[in-house]
């Protein structure tokens, strides 16, 4: 007897099982979770290496591709190296050997900052916590001394909050920076750790980004190898936009951040402006986060400057300008030069996207908020646009402004009552109007169509221009 497995028996046998093996797994997700979780944090811990390797080899593909194709490939034509292998062969461990020394150039550069520069400055601030505080109360008994109720009060003020703030700054900023100096200088099993992790890491990053063109045909691959065509081609397509939206964002934020960051410590620099690395610091790592993130910088970097030296106002306020001509040069010239339009988004899903994701995760979710919010945005427009597209209805949003139905005919508009003068309103069961001067036989064929409000359709084109002639 030959054996056939579209036997419904065996389908029915084959669906129980699926069926009982989703309830246990279902089950043991809901009372056993805690176990899953720690067996998910074993296994990554395990490959945290590798984790390392692939996240340091995403984000230095963009300098890998840049090196090669703006710099070495013009270079090797200039050149005129001819033998395709060796050219390739070269192009590729000189890249990397640019891209690694370039990575290595940022971390050093980052770790002395922090070491010689903010980690003192943060210090100095606490030290000198009281006589700054001394000398903005002096400032304000001057200023306030001809309203001796107004001083009282906005003294009383200052040192509630001076004494909160102060409180803060030992118990938590100083106390963890500390801490973190103590940790990586004492735990030493914990820094070889990590530092093996990001060795280990960035050794495979090395062999990623070597090979990162076969590896993407071997994920293409798999794919196609699994799924149907059709949805092969759609997954993939997806994965390139998304690929596309968060490096062009976080590669060209990050980049922006750093020159933005320079050129700040050039002014503050120029201008003398008090703790010069410490505010410049906080003005590139903000603006990394989009449209709060260069208030979020200079307005704590501005009251800083101010306490630190109040007699000295105009410090404050030159700082201030100067962040002010930064901004809009970042906003109006750097930034759209760097990211373009990477996101598609528009100013409303950029707040929203910095909102909502910022409040689950805090500062690492208004960065990643906007790319990620991007790609759910991208992902709804696509459907909805194919959606409409089997109904044969238009998908640009502007064509349904003033639509009131839908009907065999296609799209049909109205014309809003603000629109009209008063004399050509006249009110029907929409709430709308219609144009009440126009010949009604020139309109409408009879009266139950003529108390409609007036649609423009492509067929009566000649009603919207004599709408309009008698507007």
């Amino acid at each position: 007897m030959k054996f056939k497995m579209n036997n419904k028996f065996i389908c029915w046998g084959v669906t129980a099982f699926l069926v009982i093996a989703a309830s246990i797994c279902f089950y043991y997700l809901m009372f056993h979770g805690s176990n899953i979780m720690f067996g998910f944090k074993t296994i990554v811990n395990i490959l945290m290496p590798v984790v390392f390797g692939l996240s340091i080899a995403y984000l230095m593909t963009p300098v890998l591709n840049f090196v090669e194709y703006h710099i070495l490939l013009p270079l090797c034509k200039l050149c005129k190296v001819k033998e395709i292998g060796k050219k390739k062969s070269l192009v590729r461990c000189v890249g990397i050997g640019i891209t690694a020394f370039l990575f290595f150039i940022v971390i050093y550069t980052l770790c002395y900052m922090m070491l010689s520069q903010i980690v003192p400055s943060i210090s100095n601030i606490v030290a000198n916590f009281d006589t700054y505080i001394n000398n903005f109360t002096r400032w304000l008994n001057k200023l306030l001394e001809d309203n001796p109720d107004m001083r009282d009060y906005v003294i009383r003020m200052v040192n509630q909050y001076s004494g909160e703030l102060e409180k803060w700054l030992n118990d938590t900023v100083l106390s963890k920076t500390s801490s973190l100096i103590m940790t990586v200088s004492l735990s030493v099993i914990s820094v070889l750790k990590v530092l093996w992790n990001f060795i280990i890491g960035f050794v495979i990053s090395i062999y990623v980004l070597a090979s990162k063109e076969k590896f993407t045909g071997q994920a293409k691959k798999i794919v196609y190898a699994i799924f149907h065509k059709d949805i092969a081609n759609i997954i993939i397509n997806n994965f390139c936009f998304t690929h596309k939206t968060f490096i062009g964002f976080i590669s060209g934020k990050v980049l922006d951040s750093i020159i933005i960051g320079i050129l700040c410590f050039i002014g503050t620099t120029i201008l003398n402006t008090p703790y010069a690395a410490l505010v410049s610091v906080v003005i590139g790592v903000t603006n990394v986060i989009n449209f709060f993130g260069p208030y979020l910088g200079a307005i704590p970097s501005v009251i800083l400057i101010f306490i630190v030296d109040p007699a000295n106002h105009l410090n404050c306020v030159y700082f201030a300008i100067f962040i002010l001509i930064l901004q809009q040069f970042d906003g109006n010239f750097l930034g759209p030069k760097i990211l373009g339009n990477s996101t598609g988004l528009t100013g409303f899903w950029v707040i929203f996207a910095i909102t909502f994701f910022g409040g689950l995760w805090g500062v690492f979710g208004m960065i990643v908020g906007v790319p990620i919010f991007a790609v759910i945005y991208a992902a709804i427009r696509s459907f909805i646009n194919a959606a409409l597209k089997k109904k044969k209805l238009p998908t640009e949003s502007n064509r349904y402004i003033n639509v009131c139905m839908v009907n065999e005919e296609g799209l049909q508009e109205y014309i809003p009552n603000y629109k009209l003068k008063k004399n050509q309103r006249e009110k029907n069961y929409f709430g709308e109007s219609f144009i009440s001067n126009l010949d009604k036989n020139n309109i409408m064929a009879d009266r139950e169509t003529y108390k409609n409000p007036v649609k423009r359709t492509t067929d009566n084109k000649d009603l919207v221009e004599k709408a309009e002639e008698q507007r």
